[in-house]
């Protein structure tokens, strides 16, 4: 099977200096190895609030010249907008995320549906918080207690996420929870795999 890497960096500080990106290709590289042939790459310094990604339709034109595959790392890395891989799925290339290879488009939709959620909880608690110290006469950023309450709330809501996506997780042992977890390519809140100490931490503390 070929593929075509796309890569997102927000700032053009992190594409000069490889923050991020290197960590992208490692990921895309270590699954190509094992499943095909990398055909291109392609890297876009862009937020991932904005939607006109000009290398992405490069490497979309390439992967249906060729038939092959986009690949990326992380799902996050992508987008958050729900809408924006809908249109993506709807150009008729097949996506695959480097990181749970095996998710199918229906999971893809459910994950970037909870990342994009999370995007305006976070937004909405945030400013909520800000607006609550500004009224008490905090001056805003200099108190970082303000926003550690708004993260808090905002990791409350997240455990609630997690634990209804897990029917009856209270059977499971912490290693059974944090393997599940991982087999449904189910990441935490940063990114990245599970561990019992993290399963602890989102479903029992």
């Amino acid at each position: 099977m070929k593929y075509v890497a796309y890569y997102r960096v927000s700032t053009a500080k992190q594409g000069k200096s490889g923050l991020g990106l290197e960590a992208q290709k490692e990921t895309v590289r270590a699954f190509v190895e094992k499943e095909g042939e990398l055909i291109g790459e392609y890297v876009e310094v862009q937020s991932g609030r904005k939607d006109n990604r000009e290398e992405l339709w490069k490497a979309i034109r390439v992967a249906k010249n060729e038939g092959a595959r986009i690949v990326i790392a992380r799902l996050d890395r992508f987008s958050r907008k729900v809408s924006f891989i809908s249109g993506i799925m709807d150009q008729g290339v097949s996506l695959v995320i480097a990181e749970m290879p095996h998710a199918t488009e229906f999971q893809l939709h459910i994950f970037a549906a909870l990342a994009q959620e999370e995007r305006r909880l976070i937004s909405e608690r945030t400013k909520a918080a800000l607006a609550q110290a500004k009224k008490r006469g905090v001056r805003l950023g200099t108190n970082g207690a303000v926003l550690a309450v708004s993260r808090k709330s905002h990791f409350e809501k997240t455990r609630e996420t997690y634990r209804s996506l897990v029917p009856h997780w209270q059977c499971f042992s912490l290693s059974a929870l944090a393997n599940y977890l991982n087999l449904m390519g189910i990441k935490t809140l940063y990114g990245r795999k599970f561990f019992p100490s993290s399963a602890k931490r989102y479903f029992i503390n």
